[in-house]
This record gives C-alpha cells, sequence and structure tokens, in this order.
C-alpha cells in the first residue's frame, strides 16, 4: 500500500482528504481534498418515479458485505465509454484492508448468482464516504444506492459524501457545498456513532422507499 497504513487513511478521511490514482494502471496515489464538495443530503433525498416502480419490482436480490472485493473489481473494470478508472491495485488492497476492520462497505445487487452492480464506500462516525459504483445491467446502481440511503438513515448516519456531483448523482438530489462547510458538517459526523448493519437484510422493497426518502412523493 505504497507506506499507507489504514490508521493513516481513516484519518485522512476524518480530515476531508481522500485518495485517487491516474488510472487503473499508475501505481501511483494522490491525494485529494476539493475547494466544492459533493454531497447527497440524507434527508432531501429524491427517487426518481419510474425507478421507484423499478425498486418495487424487486428485479436483482440485493446483499451487503458478501462480495466487497467483487464490487471494487467491477468499479475499476473497463466499461463501454470508459477505458480506464481512477481504481489502481493499490487502491484496491487499501480498501479490501478498510473492509477487513468494518471500516468499508459494499451494498450488492445480484441476479441468480451474478453480480450485476453494487457500489462501495467507507464509513466512519455517522459519516458515510461513497467511493465507486457500477452498472452491468439496468438501474442496478442506482438501486444499490437507494438501499444503501434507506441503511444509511436508518442507521443514524449524518452525512453522505460523494466527493464530486455527476449528472446522475443529481437526480437524486445531489449538492455542491464548500471546503468549509463540508469540513464542518464531517467534524460533526465523524464524532457520532452510527450503525450501517442496524436495517436487516430481508427489508422489502416498500420500507426501503419509505426509509430512503424523507417523503413518499416521487416524480
Amino acid at each position: 500500500m505504497a507506506g499507507i497504513t489504514l490508521d493513516m487513511l481513516l484519518r485522512a478521511y476524518a480530515h476531508g482528504i481522500f485518495p485517487m490514482s491516474e488510472s487503473r494502471h499508475d501505481p501511483r496515489i494522490s491525494w485529494y481534498d476539493p475547494e466544492r464538495r459533493g454531497v447527497l443530503p440524507l434527508n432531501r433525498f429524491h427517487v426518481p418515479r419510474r425507478l421507484a416502480r423499478t425498486i418495487r419490482a424487486a428485479p436483482y436480490r440485493i446483499a451487503i458485505d458478501t462480495a466487497f472485493q467483487q464490487v471494487v473489481e467491477g468499479c475499476a473494470a473497463p466499461r463501454p465509454g470508459r477505458w480506464t478508472t481512477w481504481i489502481n491495485d493499490s487502491i484496491l488492497e487499501m480498501f479490501s484492508g478498510l473492509h477487513a476492520i468494518g471500516n468499508a462497505h459494499s451494498v450488492e445487487c445480484w441476479k441468480g448468482g451474478q453480480l450485476v452492480g453494487g457500489l462501495y464506500g467507507v464509513s466512519l462516525g455517522a459519516a458515510f464516504f461513497g467511493e465507486s459504483m457500477f452498472s452491468a445491467r439496468r438501474d442496478a446502481s442506482k438501486i444499490a444506492l437507494v438501499y444503501l440511503v434507506a441503511r444509511l438513515r436508518h442507521g443514524g448516519f449524518r452525512l453522505l459524501d460523494t466527493q464530486f456531483v455527476t449528472r446522475h448523482l443529481e437526480r437524486f438530489g445531489a449538492t455542491e457545498i464548500s471546503r468549509g462547510d463540508y469540513l464542518r458538517r464531517l467534524k460533526t459526523a465523524v464524532a457520532l456513532e452510527a450503525d450501517f448493519h442496524g436495517l436487516g437484510p430481508d427489508a422489502p422493497p416498500g420500507s426501503i422507499l419509505e426509509l430512503a426518502q424523507s417523503s413518499a412523493q416521487t416524480s
């Protein structure tokens, strides 16, 4: 891990700094502390109406932390229109280490015995840092995100950091805030306790949608 310990990695996250590589096969690690930070407000999460219908139809089996490394590898794999990613072997090793000590988690979508999408991130206190997501079937990563937010809200999390804001995340209510605002929210969140596994694995889709949103309305 290029001399980076898990304690160093967690302290970096606690101070608003996160690692990335320039590409999948670049062995170097760079550290980022952007002036504008992407967050998904947990009290204003929005589920589009069509996606809500899809979730109620339960097209995938959702699991938590059963295939963490596979999810990270799925996020790192090239896909149409994206020939490389920022996840190199050192990133994979670091986050696998955080998973082993309970500070990194995956949300997985399965179809039969095949992993078809998911996401992973880091948890620290009541803050969750979303790292990456992938989808090999329609809406798989979006569904994983809704299940993540339901879990975070149920477990008492206060902050969902998305690092940057994409058009994909804007549909769910993601927004940019200043570094100063982010650091104030981060300091509060990491000092609190939260429970990532408080929500049972068999919660029905209707309950997931109610938990994920402060309002049952979708559009």
